[in-house]
């Protein structure tokens, strides 16, 4: 794996030099874009808006526009010098219980991996938290932006969850929300049993991307010329008036569920 950033994981007064790795991977296809009747490919061209000339991307530059029109023009040193400290240094600046931060402010996971003449300290670090049963409340700077995160341990490794501040979440303002009124008692309960029944302990490994599996075997399926038939049924929308029915409906396929995964962990 690549290292996407390295610095030093700062608690206190210890410094521990540090590389981040991604934790996670993007399992999209990835498509190109081509001409529908030759299938010659789409490109995209940096071009200039005044002289409408290609640009070299070694001659592109940041710039931010001031208010009076005028445009700063800035290099990869100018981001540095903001904050010397803050884009070399995953800063801990306090501890909380993991379950006090709201999920809503989980973005993206990385490994933390210490560099060898650091491994004590880091041991140290990720026991001290295992042991008070604590995450490390951190902010950084990764590709010119401030970011905020959690540093928690998984297994031996200590994890950098990268959170989004507070400013960054959507106020709901405009969106509707209906209240409690609309929902009947009996439903209620019906909704509470299928709950339950379709309750189990959470188990990660039991959720698989298939709708991304199920694409490739349709593009392979083109590739050697065989005519591809749908698979699903798109889903009608339940009418108001046959909730309950549904929801009884429901608890009976819920309660089948349950029993064949049941059958099947047996064997």
């Amino acid at each position: 794996m690549r290292a996407l950033w390295s610095g030093a994981l700062s608690f206190g007064l210890i410094n521990i030099p540090v590389s981040l790795y991604s934790a996670s991977m993007d399992r999209a296809l990835h498509f190109k874009l081509v001409h529908k009747h030759d299938q010659c490919p789409i490109g995209y061209e940096k071009i200039c808006k005044t002289t409408g000339k290609e640009i070299k991307g070694s001659d592109i530059v940041k710039a931010y526009e001031l208010p009076s029109g005028a445009q700063v023009l800035l290099e990869d040193k100018d981001f540095k010098k903001a904050d010397a400290k803050k884009t070399s240094t995953i800063d801990i600046q306090s501890f909380a219980g993991v379950e006090e931060i709201d999920p809503i402010y989980f973005e993206k996971p990385y490994y933390i991996e210490p560099a060898k003449k650091a491994e004590k300290a880091y041991v140290l670090l990720r026991e001290a938290l295992k042991d008070a049963n604590k995450v490390g409340i951190a902010t950084f700077v990764m590709r010119e932006k401030e970011k905020l995160a959690a540093i928690r341990v998984m297994g031996d490794a200590l994890l950098l969850v990268q959170l989004r501040f507070e400013d960054e979440i959507r106020d709901p303002e405009g969106l509707r929300f209906p209240g409690r009124s609309k929902v009947e008692k009996k439903e209620m309960e019906i909704a509470k049993m299928l709950i339950d029944k379709l309750s189990e302990p959470f188990a990660i490994e039991k959720y698989k991307d298939t709708y991304t599996d199920e694409l490739l075997a349709i593009i392979k399926a083109k590739g050697k010329g065989k005519k591809v038939s749908q698979k699903g049924d798109v889903p009608t929308y339940t009418e108001m008036a046959d909730m309950m029915k549904m929801l009884k409906k429901s608890l009976g396929e819920g309660a089948k569920k349950k029993a064949k995964t049941k059958a099947a962990s047996r064997k």
